[in-house]
């Protein structure tokens, strides 16, 4: 029999409290501890700094969202957090989910394998766990659009799930052979987005090691004002949206994602009718049923996650490169002090990788991150340092 307190456990994040001002990720009575019989699961792909060498950062991308696109339809859309990191990803789910995670996770790692040729960990550990280290995990909401709200960690305990991931410890043993997850609606059709001010930059930024944590989100709150707000926002992605293009970007990496055996060639002419579809609504404005793509294409700006705080800032903005300069003078600055550890990664493009549930509706979600590298790149930086 469930109890009231499983019930309240189960609801808790669809219950949390949202905040719509990007300030908010800095005001830590935003957050709120997840119960303790949560699970945090995490992942990466194995050596990714020598795939994004050579040109395969959009695989190592779509792999990273295939994680949470393969979690999503196991829970059959049920909401729950997660954070999108470039190379991999990491969630929060209801202790009850450990089974349908588990197997998610699995097979995920075995289509990387075989499909991708991308080796990938996934390990899981239990909100106490993480507390019995010492740690946290704090969660809170920030809604980007009505339909769309992304999750912001702070506690630290995403970032020791990693480390003990790394270390070997919790993984998550590959499926069977021939074992695919349910991606559907994973998507990367958008073809990479170039900088219309000079640099797409790809920021992290963790606290020091013995840094208080005012002076930290006082320099989150800094950066993210330099990054500007309303109309002088620096997105990564043009008001309009970014462009569709035909024949469709990423054709090849959907249909990977999408079917198997006999079913990838009516997939394939699917997936190119859809695009065809769109790139006919968006050069005409007509609509297609509830479809237009001019709508579509500016909801793919507003849903997009190109700020996010996982015990740390992510940052992904379309900037002059003085104002990069200043941006990453003020991160040295910070350093210096103690405040912060930083990476940042300059690139003339932006990568676009979404999670369409339905092109009918609006809640559709798109994760950002430099063409060139990006987060992995900014990363090794930090890494180097640590």
């Amino acid at each position: 029999m469930t109890s009231n307190a499983d019930l309240r456990a189960a609801r808790f994040y669809a219950e949390l409290p949202v905040f719509t001002n990007p300030v908010g990720i800095t005001d830590i009575s935003n957050y709120k501890a997840a119960p303790p019989d949560w699970l945090i699961a995490t992942t990466d792909i194995v050596n990714s700094t020598l795939a994004v060498a050579a040109g395969r950062y959009k695989v190592v991308n779509t792999a990273g969202a295939s994680v949470i696109s393969a979690v999503a339809n196991a829970l059959q859309h049920r909401e729950f957090p997660f954070a999108f990191g470039g190379d991999g990803a990491a969630l929060a789910v209801p202790g009850a989910e450990r089974d349908r995670v588990e197997a998610a996770l699995a097979a995920v790692r075995t289509w990387a394998r075989e499909d991708l040729q991308i080796d990938m960990r996934a390990a899981i550990m239990s909100v106490g766990e993480i507390r019995q280290a010492g740690l946290d995990v704090q969660i809170a909401r920030f809604q980007v659009a009505p339909e769309v709200s992304y999750a912001m960690f702070a506690g630290g305990g995403l970032a020791h799930a990693e480390k003990v991931m790394k270390q070997g410890k919790g993984l998550i043993d590959p499926a069977p052979a021939g074992a695919r997850p349910d991606l559907t609606g994973l998507s990367c059709r958008w073809k990479p987005v170039r900088s219309r001010n000079g640099a797409i930059v790809s920021v992290l930024a963790i606290p020091g090691a013995d840094s208080p944590q005012g002076p930290f989100m006082q320099l989150v709150s800094d950066i993210l004002g330099m990054a500007g707000s309303g109309d002088e926002l620096n997105h990564p992605l043009p008001l309009e949206g970014p462009k569709l293009s035909w024949p469709p970007r990423g054709f090849g990496l959907e249909l990977t994602a999408s079917a198997q055996g006999l079913q990838r060639l009516p997939r394939a002419w699917s997936i190119l009718l859809e695009q065809a579809i769109g790139w006919v609504s968006d050069r005409t404005g007509w609509s297609f049923g509830r479809f237009n793509a001019r709508n579509y294409r500016r909801d793919t700006t507003q849903n997009s996650d190109f700020r996010k705080f996982d015990d740390g800032l992510k940052l992904t903005i379309d900037v002059a490169p003085a104002l990069a300069d200043q941006i990453e003078d003020q991160l040295q600055r910070a350093e210096n002090d103690g405040i912060c550890i930083y990476g940042l990664h300059r690139q003339t493009e932006a990568l676009v990788t979404c999670i369409v549930p339905s092109p009918l509706t609006r809640d559709h979600i798109h994760f950002i991150d430099g063409a060139d590298g990006g987060y992995v790149s900014a990363s090794q930086h930090l890494k180097a340092k640590l």
